[in-house]
């Protein structure tokens, strides 16, 4: 794995020179502040050339490790080699993971969602990772009471830099109105009018604006507006026609239709409509809540596990989250930052950066006065795991929150190590 874990006493460039790599370059690729800052526990991703990138394989009924090597354009004792566990190398179970050196890359379609408060900001964030995004899907839309679709961010020159960039424009409509609104989605999807007014008018600004479909992110809904959701995705999808329909889904591990947050979503029926489902497995440790994870593994495994039983996981995305968040221990008041200024926020502070193994996340404390503070973070290390989970349960891919926010680690990773679809 191309990560190195700082060890107290070492510095950058005892790094550098143990790896061969400029150190200017692990500066750049990590996002650090300078080339004389680093604490113990900093997962640092460095870049190696001549190495199989490592691709993890869920053993199916009838494979072979013969047959597996050779799907992966690999050998069979270069498998056995990178995995100790097999004693007898012939004896495969259903359902096993196998760790592959391969030199074919994991291949998956990625979207970043964008926030154009700044057309200038947003679209320098698209250039800088257009090269590792199938879709970009700008937030800029909501809705009205009745129904009609409206725009309240000024996406003007999104659209056609992404296609001057090959990255597919979504429309993204929230419904958004001081916050998200259960009453007013649940208003609209339980009134056909209203229903047909927000299709009618969600199809004409997508193409009024050049958009090769619709993401749709309504959260909350009402659990007893769950049927009339399917009606109004049913009806979208069909007046859309070739545009695609890609909807965002509140993470669930079982159906819980009388929940208020994942109530209102019926899996089997959204991914027979929809032409892609995301899933959001981020905020298990939620703003204003106790210091959690933002996405545990273990979480994140159950809820693809229970995704795949209702979606064909070919259209399913789950979420990975571009930030972290500080929260005070006592009060639990939380502040959101990028995963760039998460890291280094603790180098600032000196801080001791922990890894959690059983949720494969880092975290670290400090304290403001008397005050304890705990931030959950991502890094290196944790990205890699949620990309392997994506390969295990041959995923269509991911999906960012946000690209504004800066992650240079996992854009490194992508640009090295992933193959991004491009239509």
């Amino acid at each position: 794995m191309p990560v190195h874990v700082v060890k107290a006493g070492e510095s950058l460039w005892s790094i550098s020179r143990n790896y061969s790599v400029p150190l200017s370059t692990i500066v750049r690729l990590n996002g650090l502040p300078s080339d004389n800052t680093i604490v113990p526990g900093l997962a640092l991703y460095i870049p190696e050339t001549g190495h199989l990138s490592i691709r993890v394989h869920e053993v199916r009924a009838g494979d072979t490790l013969w047959g597996i090597a050779q799907r992966y354009n690999t050998s069979v004792p270069a498998i056995v080699n990178e995995n100790p566990s097999l004693v007898t190398p012939n004896l495969l179970s259903i359902g096993q993971m196998l760790r592959i050196p391969s030199p074919v890359k994991l291949s998956i379609s990625t979207l970043g969602f964008i926030l154009p408060f700044s057309l200038e900001a947003s679209i320098q964030s698209l250039e800088a990772v257009a090269d590792q995004l199938t879709y970009l899907a700008v937030t800029a839309y909501s809705l009205t009471s009745e129904g009609y679709a409206f725009m309240n961010l000024n996406d003007s020159g999104i659209v056609e830099r992404c296609r001057q960039l090959n990255v597919i424009p979504l429309l993204m409509i929230r419904n958004l109105s001081d916050g998200f609104n259960p009453g007013l989605i649940g208003s609209v999807l339980g009134n056909p009018q209203y229903r047909n007014n927000l299709i009618i008018s969600l199809v004409q600004l997508a193409k009024q604006r050049g958009y090769e479909g619709v993401s749709v992110d309504f959260e909350f809904i009402p659990p007893e507006r769950r049927n009339d959701f399917i009606l109004f995705l049913r009806d979208l999808k069909t007046r859309l026609g070739n545009l695609t329909l890609h909807v965002n889904v509140h993470a669930k591990s079982e159906d819980l239709p009388l929940n208020p947050i994942v109530g209102g979503y019926d899996y089997r029926a959204i991914g027979m409509i929809s032409d892609i489902v995301a899933i959001m497995t981020i905020d298990y440790g939620y703003p204003t809540g106790p210091p959690d994870p933002i996405a545990p593994i273990d979480w994140v495994e159950r809820v693809i596990q229970y995704a795949i039983t209702q979606i064909n996981p070919r259209k399913l995305q789950i979420s990975l989250p571009l930030y972290g968040y500080d929260k005070a221990v006592t009060s639990h008041l939380t502040t959101a930052m990028s995963v760039q200024a998460s890291q280094n926020f603790a180098l600032s502070m000196e801080a001791l950066i922990q890894y959690d193994v059983a949720v494969q996340a880092p975290w670290y404390r400090y304290w403001r006065g008397s005050e304890e503070h705990i931030v959950w973070f991502e890094d290196i290390r944790s990205y890699i795991e949620k990309y392997n989970l994506m390969d295990f349960y041959q995923l269509f891919g991911t999906t960012f929150w946000q690209i504004a926010l800066p992650a240079p680690q996992n854009w490194a990773y992508i640009r090295d190590r992933i193959d991004v679809i491009k239509f």
